[in-house]
C-alpha cells in the first residue's frame, strides 16, 4: 500500500530525458540523461550556471522546443500521461491548463500594442470557453492576487505603462489565471533589482501556498533556492550532478560543483570577511564534452578514472544523491544508481 500512496504524490516524473540540437557544426547534446520527480504542491529548484540545460529541459516539458531541437530519448509522464505522445490539440490542452510557464523577460512576452486585460482575456479563454465578462472578473482576481492595485485601471493599460516589477506581476497572474497543477517560473527575477527580486519571491511563496500547486524553479541564484524549494537539482553540461533536499545541499553538499557555486556566492552571515572562491576554468564545450566526468576538466580533485568514465549518481543520504567518483566506496557502489 505504501507504494500506491508514494505513485499517487507524484505529479511530474521525467526519465533518462536526452535532448540534442543538430547543427551544421554536429550535435549539441544539451540534455544528457536527467530524471527526477516532483510531487503535488513540491517547490523544486534546478541551478546550474548559463548553458546548463537548465531551460532546454523546462521547453522539452512543455513541448516548446524549436527546431533543430528535438528530444533523442527518455519520458515525460505528467499525471500518468506520456506528455511526448501528446498530439497538437492535447499539446494546446496541457500547456497554460494543466502546465503554466513565466519566462525570463516579461517585456518580450507581453505584446506591446495589446492591452494587458486583453492578453489576460485570451489566456482564459482559449482554454475556459467562458463568456468575456466573467474571463474580465477572474482577470481583475489575479490582478489582485499578485498585489496589482487599481486592477480595472491596469487591466486597459498597455505593457510600456508598466515598470519592470509590475511585469513580472502580470506574468505570473498569466501564468496563474487557468489554475496550473504545475508552474514552471524560468529565472522569473533576473532582469529585477534585488529588492523587487524579494517582493516576487516572497509573492510566489504566498501563492504558491494559497492555491498549493507544485512549482519548478530555475535559477543560477543559489540564495533564491534557499528561500522557496523544498529541494534541489543542480545541473552541469546537461547532467544532474547533484540532487537532494535543500537544506543537504546547502549544509552537506556531495559534488565539488555544488561546493563551487556555494563557495562563490556571498554570504550575509559571515563573521568576518571571507574572499570568494570562483570556479576554475571554462564552461564545457557542448559540441566537443569530455569523454568522462563533464566537471572533470575544472574539478580540483579530478582523477584519471574522471577523465575515462562518466560517474553515476551515488546515494549519499536519504533522497540526495551526487555524481562523484570521490563516493565510489564500496558501501556507495551498493547505492549508485543510472543517472
Amino acid at each position: 500500500m505504501e507504494n500506491v500512496k508514494n505513485e499517487e504524490k507524484v505529479l511530474l516524473e521525467v526519465n533518462d530525458l536526452r535532448v540534442s540540437f543538430f547543427t551544421p557544426a554536429g550535435e549539441v547534446k544539451a540534455v544528457g540523461g536527467i530524471s527526477y520527480n516532483i510531487n503535488y504542491g513540491e517547490v523544486m529548484g534546478i541551478v546550474g550556471e548559463s548553458g546548463s540545460g537548465k531551460s532546454v529541459e523546462a521547453y522539452s516539458i512543455m513541448g516548446l522546443l524549436q527546431s533543430p531541437g528535438k528530444v533523442v530519448g527518455g519520458t515525460i509522464t505528467f499525471e500518468g500521461e506520456d506528455v511526448l505522445s501528446y498530439n497538437k490539440k492535447q499539446l494546446q490542452d496541457f500547456r497554460g491548463n494543466r502546465v503554466s510557464m513565466i519566462f525570463q523577460n516579461p517585456m518580450t512576452c507581453l505584446n506591446p500594442v495589446y492591452t494587458i486585460g486583453d492578453q489576460l482575456i485570451e489566456a482564459v479563454r482559449v482554454h475556459h470557453k467562458i463568456p468575456k465578462n466573467q474571463a474580465w472578473a477572474k482577470a481583475i482576481e489575479m490582478l489582485e492576487l499578485v498585489g496589482i492595485n487599481n486592477p480595472d485601471k491596469r487591466m486597459k493599460q498597455f505593457p510600456h505603462e508598466f515598470s519592470g516589477g509590475m511585469r513580472q506581476r502580470v506574468m505570473i497572474a498569466m501564468g496563474l489565471i487557468c489554475d496550473p497543477k504545475l508552474l514552471i517560473a524560468d529565472e522569473p527575477t533576473t532582469a529585477l533589482d534585488v529588492t523587487i527580486q524579494a517582493q516576487i519571491l516572497e509573492l510566489m511563496k504566498e501563492i504558491q501556498k494559497k492555491t498549493g500547486m507544485a512549482i519548478i524553479f530555475i535559477t543560477h541564484n543559489l540564495g533564491v533556492v534557499a528561500e522557496i524549494c523544498d529541494k534541489v537539482a543542480v545541473m552541469y553540461a546537461g547532467h544532474i550532478v547533484e540532487k537532494g533536499l535543500v537544506d543537504d545541499i546547502f549544509y552537506q553538499p556531495k559534488h565539488p560543483y555544488t561546493i563551487g557555486l556555494l563557495e562563490s556566492m556571498p554570504r550575509i552571515d559571515a563573521d568576518e570577511y571571507e574572499r570568494l572562491i570562483p570556479i576554475s576554468g571554462t564552461p564545457v564545450d557542448m559540441l566537443n564534452p569530455p569523454a568522462g566526468c563533464p566537471f572533470g576538466p575544472r574539478c580540483s580533485h579530478c582523477m584519471k578514472l574522471c577523465l575515462r568514465e562518466t560517474p553515476p549518481l551515488f546515494e549519499v543520504g536519504d533522497g540526495h544523491y551526487s555524481a562523484c567518483w570521490l563516493l565510489a566506496k564500496e558501501e556507495a557502489k551498493e547505492g549508485a544508481v543510472n543517472e
